[in-house]
């Protein structure tokens, strides 16, 4: 990922929070008829390893569970808030004219060696780890030993499950943090002013920019 030195994030505590608030991330590999990807739910476990292990599953009929091309890296993508940012929100606008259209947004790109587990009992565990973080703000959380242990045991055998132990994590932060003060200010009012999910790419600039 290209990320020029205003736009990276280092903090490795701030990349795992990052990876555990969004989730669901892209996770791509290299297999033998070129590369695939998948949108999964993955899990992090920090203290695996020198920057943490992903944990997740594929569906045993998805091509990616067969398993990666000699090598066998994959690279798990999480993308944050995002929205276009217009050239009409910049001071400079007026003064020069001399601005262009751009896209704000937070990524974080974890790459590491894929490993397959078709272990039963592990991938019971997996599952149930991720349903108890994915339930845990519901008033009654639903747990995977509410369903019938034989139709539990009939979808675990149509999943795979993998982990990434993360070799090299980058993140990039692209915020307007190139941008005079008075551009950086037009366009949080911007993006706050807009309907949609768009404020929270300006929470994520106002906190950033408190932080300079």
């Amino acid at each position: 990922m290209y990320v020029p030195p205003h736009f990276r994030e280092h903090n490795l505590d701030v990349l795992h929070e990052t990876i555990r608030r969004i989730a669901l991330g892209t996770v791509v590999t290299l297999g033998h008829d070129g590369l695939i990807g998948s949108h999964v739910p993955m899990l992090l476990d920090e203290s695996k390893g020198e920057f943490g292990t992903l944990s997740g599953h594929f569906a045993k009929a998805n091509l990616q569970a067969k398993g990666p091309a000699q090598g066998g890296e994959a690279l798990a993508m999480f993308l944050g808030p995002e929205a276009y940012i217009t050239p009409n929100w910049y001071a400079t606008k007026q003064e020069s004219g001399k601005v262009v259209p751009t896209w704000n947004y937070v990524a974080v790109h974890a790459y590491g060696p894929i490993t397959f587990h078709d272990d039963a009992e592990w991938l019971r565990g997996l599952v149930s780890r991720l349903t108890d973080v994915h339930e845990a703000s519901n008033a009654q959380p639903w747990a995977v030993s509410d369903a019938p242990e034989p139709f539990v045991r009939s979808q675990l055998k149509g999943i795979v499950g993998f982990e990434i132990p993360i070799t090299r994590i980058e993140g990039k932060w692209k915020l307007s943090q190139n941008r005079p003060a008075a551009d950086k200010s037009g366009v949080i009012e911007g993006l706050e002013a807009r309907d949609g999910t768009d404020a929270a790419i300006a929470t994520t600039m106002r906190e950033r920019l408190t932080q300079v």
